[in-house]
This record gives C-alpha cells, sequence and structure tokens, in this order.
C-alpha cells in the first residue's frame, strides 16, 4: 500500500468514521431549554409554519441547508460503482459546502431501478432542503434528472459535474483567451469528450460567446458531425456539418483544447497542430489528457490548465459550487439560471486579476500570484472568493427575478 493511500484511509477512518457530524446550535442543558426545543415550545413554530410555510425559514435550518445527492453512476473517474461507494465523495463536498461558504450540508446516496425512481425520491424530499446538489451522475440520465427536478422543485437544483465545471472552465477560459490575444467569438475549440462536463462547458462558453460552429467535440467515435445517426440529443446539439473525422483534423489549426474524457489521448504531434498561442484544458483527473511538462516541452507558447492541484491553473469546482449556492440561498432563488451562472464566471474571473494576499500566497505554499499563464483562475483558499461570487450571484437572481427575499 502506497503513504497516500494510507494516509488517505486513515483520514477517512480516524478517530472517527466519515468527514462530517452534526452539532446543535441551541442551548439544550436545563429543563426549560428542552421544553422550547421539543415540547411543548416546539408547538409555536409548527403553528406559524403551518400559517406562512415561508416561515420555514425564519425557524429551522431549512435556508442554510443543501443535499448532495448522488446514485454513485459515475464517480470521479471511478465510473459506477454504485451508491455506497459515492458516499465518501459525498461526504467530502459537505465539507466543503462547510468549509468555504459555512454551509450545512448532508449527503444522501439514492438506490434507484429507473430514473423515474430516481425524480420521485429527491422530488419528494426537497422541501426539506434549501438547495439541491446533484453529484456523480452520468450521462445522458443526468440531463434528465437535473431538468425534471428543476420543474418540480422549489428550489436551487444544481449538477456540479455539469455547471460547477462549467463556470470554472469559462473563467480561466475567458482569462487564458485574453492573454493570449484571442476573441472567444473567433476562436476554434476542440472538446475531447461528450459527456455531461463536456456539453455543459461548450454551452456554457456559447453563452459567453464562443460559435457553435467553431465546435468540434468528439466522443470515443471521433468528430461529432451531422452525417451520424447513432448521437443522442444532446450530443446532436453538437454535430457539426464538417468533413472532420479524428481528433488530428479538428485539432488542425485551432485555437482551443478543452479534455474531459481520459489520460494521455492528446499527443504531442496533435498538439504541434493546433494555431498560434494555444489554450489546453486538459482536465481528465487523476492523469490529464497529456501531461504539462510534454505539453509545454512540445510548444513554448501555451497556457495550459489541469484538474489537479499540483499544477498552475486548477481548474476546481471548489471556486464555484460552495459560493453559488451561498448567493442562491440568502436571496432564496427559485434557481440557478444562467444570469447566475454568468455572473459567477465574471467575479471569478475579474479576482485573478487582482494582486494576491500574503495569506492566500502562503496557503497555495507559492512566492507569488501574478495574471498571466501561470495564473488564469484564483485559488481555492482566496477568502475573495466567498463575498464577491455570492454577492455576484445573489444580485443576478435579484435582477433576473428568481430571488424571492
Amino acid at each position: 500500500m502506497s503513504d497516500f493511500k494510507a494516509q488517505a484511509l486513515k483520514y477517512h477512518a480516524e478517530p472517527t468514521p466519515g468527514k462530517i457530524s452534526i452539532e446543535i446550535s441551541k442551548p439544550a442543558e436545563t429543563v426549560r431549554d428542552l421544553a422550547l426545543a421539543y415540547s411543548p415550545g416546539v408547538a409555536e413554530p409548527v403553528r406559524c409554519i403551518a400559517e406562512n410555510p415561508d416561515d420555514v425559514y425564519k425557524y429551522t435550518a431549512k435556508g442554510n441547508l443543501v443535499a448532495v445527492i448522488s446514485n454513485g453512476s459515475a464517480i470521479l473517474g471511478l465510473g459506477n460503482l454504485g451508491p455506497m461507494a459515492s458516499k465518501p465523495v459525498m461526504e467530502g463536498k459537505a465539507l466543503l459546502f462547510k468549509r468555504f461558504a459555512n454551509l450545512d450540508s448532508i449527503d444522501i446516496e439514492v438506490s434507484h431501478r429507473t430514473t423515474e425512481e430516481f425524480i420521485n425520491t429527491v422530488a419528494n424530499i426537497a422541501d426539506t432542503f434549501g438547495g439541491i446538489n446533484l453529484e456523480d451522475i452520468k450521462a445522458p440520465e443526468c440531463f434528465e434528472i437535473e431538468k425534471e427536478l428543476i420543474k418540480r422543485c422549489n428550489i436551487p437544483v444544481f449538477h456540479d459535474d455539469q455547471h460547477g465545471t462549467a463556470i470554472v472552465t469559462a473563467a480561466g477560459m475567458l482569462n487564458a483567451l485574453e492573454i493570449q490575444g484571442k476573441d472567444i467569438s473567433k476562436a476554434t475549440i476542440v472538446c475531447m469528450g461528450a459527456g455531461a462536463a463536456a456539453i455543459a462547458c461548450m454551452e456554457l462558453l456559447i453563452k459567453c460567446g464562443a460559435k457553435r460552429e467553431y465546435i468540434y467535440m468528439l466522443d470515443t467515435k471521433g468528430v461529432i458531425h451531422t452525417r451520424r445517426d447513432d448521437l443522442n440529443q444532446y450530443k446532436q446539439l453538437f454535430a457539426n456539418n464538417t468533413d472532420k473525422r479524428t481528433l488530428e483534423d479538428a485539432l488542425e489549426g485551432a485555437d482551443v483544447f478543452v479534455g474531459v474524457s481520459g489520460p494521455d489521448v492528446l499527443p504531442a504531434e496533435a498538439l504541434k497542430l493546433m494555431a498560434d498561442k494555444p489554450v489546453i484544458f486538459a482536465c481528465s483527473n487523476p492523469d490529464p489528457e497529456i501531461k504539462p511538462e510534454l505539453a509545454h516541452a512540445t510548444r513554448s507558447d501555451i497556457i495550459m490548465a489541469t484538474g489537479r492541484s499540483d499544477y498552475p491553473n486548477q481548474v476546481n469546482n471548489v471556486l464555484c459550487f460552495p459560493f453559488i449556492f451561498r448567493g442562491a440561498l440568502d436571496v432564496r432563488a427559485s434557481v440557478i439560471n444562467d444570469e447566475m451562472k454568468i455572473a459567477a464566471v465574471e467575479a471569478i474571473r475579474s479576482i485573478a486579476k487582482e494582486p494576491v494576499s500574503e495569506a492566500v500566497l502562503k496557503a497555495a505554499e507559492v512566492a507569488s500570484l501574478e495574471f498571466g499563464p501561470q495564473y488564469i483562475i484564483p485559488k481555492p483558499m482566496d477568502p475573495r472568493l466567498l463575498e464577491r461570487v455570492s454577492k455576484a450571484v445573489s444580485d443576478a437572481a435579484i435582477a433576473s427575478g428568481v430571488a424571492r427575499i
């Protein structure tokens, strides 16, 4: 057993199994405390909520409570390992919500036979929470699940593997293209991967100015084009009318490569085919589509991001999801809409252009950080993210009419 594996298992097992716990927020020491906390005192907020359902936010923890829900069908890069195997990941997500946005969170793992069963289970318990974070659910089922739950629930529902990844990718991409002197509306983008994250990333980049006709998406069978008859409705959105068929065909003269697929699928020779000053987002974890050392040795003019914390420019969802939910719950938004997502993109990318405090440098274990090829997105421990991204999301919710306070 490797040292890191042993440390990881010990971290999760000791001194208490798991990563989260529940603590009480009110005194419970005296008979009077207990009378107020439970019977007979608890009857008073019950009556208030029965008369005015919105009082549930005044008298309970609903407004600061997020459910992290999975069926374990797409766990990290490990695949469909089932609900129980997903529990450590969901607990980890709950930990991150608390650490970065002071949101209480509980993980829920759902066993089901059909997509409809999963949707019904979540919809039937949704009112318990202020928001729902869907996690590690495979495509294409995840699209239907999120769409239906948004329709049926009166609280924000957000599939982080789609939209969290897309928001952080878009923030980093816009900054990288700016540094490279490129206009996103004219950039040719090659996307390796056609799952939930890939489709969400490309859709958000389009909302940020990219042109659909300049996007070449690839799955395991090659370029997604209009003459293929094996495409689901989500891939069809990116079927390009082109004669390009291979990754090398697509990369010829391309400005951007986005990888949300698997390790080592971008050969060095293919990287050489790209336009001057390309942007490479190789986000497969833990092993990227091309190793940064190889990419930089092949091209000296690239800006590169990965999903790993041990390289510059980590595309990390923790830059987004805690603050998206913080902002949404602070104004009791009914949904997380495109306006809120784009506001998060702009807030995240703006922080990277500003000076970095000594505390952040120390936490990141680096001597300096300055906006440029090695620093296109903020570090997760930057305290400005909570205030700035949350406020941008809240403001966008109010402006777009989905806030209730």
